[in-house]
């Protein structure tokens, strides 16, 4: 199967050109290891100020965060249709904290909003704890390596 960088778009606000690059191969190896059709896949790296302006208009919370995930597929098993806004300043800080590289943290964004759109969720413990495996699971499928893992190596 081909690379589906042509169903893929990227909006690197501050991110560079390499990192940039980096990230656009990763997700759509991700993608692949996904075995869903494409039909567009998103993506905004953008900062606090405009995070948090779309977290407070979507999930009515002011404050900024990590990932916003818009779903537009028409049903869980038809082509993937998603716009997907990373936030670069919450994962320099997240990155900084955990110890490995803010594009690091990026790809664990796109990966996690693309799994809510696969069906996953992280609302109870339990399912959280299997999305973040799943999520560690494809970054190590592509060769990236495990992200949000913390040491066990369960």
């Amino acid at each position: 199967m081909d690379h589906p960088t042509a169903n893929l778009e990227l909006e690197p606000g501050d991110l560079s050109v390499d990192d940039s690059d980096r990230l656009l191969h990763a997700v759509a190896d991700v993608l692949i290891q996904l075995d869903r059709d494409v039909d567009r896949v998103a993506i905004s790296v953008i900062g606090d100020d405009r995070m948090s302006h779309l977290h407070g208009r979507w999930k009515q919370k002011e404050t900024t965060t990590d990932v916003v995930t818009f779903d537009l597929s028409d049903s869980r098993e038809a082509a993937l249709r998603v716009d997907i806004a990373i936030c670069l300043d919450e994962a320099v800080r997240q990155a900084d904290a955990r110890g490995h590289e803010p594009v690091d943290e990026l790809l664990l964004y796109i990966v996690h909003g693309l799994l809510h759109c696969c069906g996953f969720d992280d609302t109870d413990e339990a399912s959280s704890i299997m999305m973040h495996r799943e999520e560690d699971r494809l970054l190590r499928q592509i060769g990236w390596g495990a992200v949000y893992e913390t040491g066990d190596d369960s």
